[in-house]
């Protein structure tokens, strides 16, 4: 499996700007399936069709029966889901990003303006910049979440959660829960139903119970912070 540093690297600026609970979806994220996934799963499977035996010499028969047990390799379809639960977090530090930018060449104005035009009034901000601006709190330069910025962070919390009910509903849809170590193998070339075995089971079984509660996980994490962000919103409006 690739090198996994870069993703990690914008994974951490997301942190900087996340919420409480989000902090806490990317630590399972880092540590219960990017770690887990490259330090010891992807070892379970790097014999998967190596080892997988079936009782035939009919040629091509094998390869079809691996194809008809394994659509996509697990590994394949995990490292496929972190990279999609994790694009919507990547554009939103993005948005992020560019509002911190913002904020740093508005403080440069000002101070550029203050020394040409003393007195002369404040400088007016075009309407889009203003609602740019507004998700940045002055006097500790920290991101705070709301306005455009808000509405960023929402969608990419409802997408991650799309995209983590998807996957979890295919993996069940594709493989079931568990591996069966024999596979009965119907398809041509194959002269008859061939017996097939799938090599190390149970340790692949656990390893499939690992990341489908991290997946329940990760999304009952996402649920929650939906529900945070709203019943925060909810009081703000009450407070008002």
């Amino acid at each position: 499996m690739g090198d996994w540093s870069f993703l990690g690297e914008f994974l951490e600026e997301v942190h900087k700007h996340s919420t409480v609970i989000g902090k806490v979806w990317l630590t399972v994220l880092f540590i219960f399936r990017m770690l887990v996934l490259g330090a010891a799963a992807e070892s379970s499977w790097g014999d998967e069709q190596a080892d997988f035996q079936c009782d035939t010499i009919q040629p091509g028969c094998e390869n079809v029966c691996y194809d008809q047990a394994f659509p996509i390799s697990h590994i394949r379809y995990w490292v496929l889901q972190i990279i999609f639960v994790s694009t919507p977090s990547l554009v939103y530090m993005g948005h992020a990003m560019h509002t911190v930018r913002m904020q740093e060449k508005r403080k440069l104005r000002e101070a550029e303006r203050a020394k040409e035009v003393r007195g002369a009034g404040s400088y007016q901000y075009p309407v889009a910049e203003k609602a740019e601006l507004s998700c940045w709190e002055e006097g500790n330069g920290r991101i705070v979440l709301q306005g455009t910025l808000l509405n960023t962070y929402v969608c990419s919390i409802l997408i991650r959660t799309t995209m983590e009910v998807a996957f979890i509903v295919g993996q069940y849809l594709l493989y079931g829960i568990f591996l069966d170590t024999l596979h009965v193998c119907r398809r041509s070339p194959c002269p008859h139903p061939v017996n097939c075995y799938v090599s190390r089971p149970t340790e692949k079984n656990v390893f499939i119970v690992f990341m489908l509660a991290v997946g329940a996980l990760s999304l009952l994490l996402s649920l929650a912070e939906l529900y945070h962000l709203g019943w925060k919103k909810i009081r703000q409006r009450f407070a008002k």
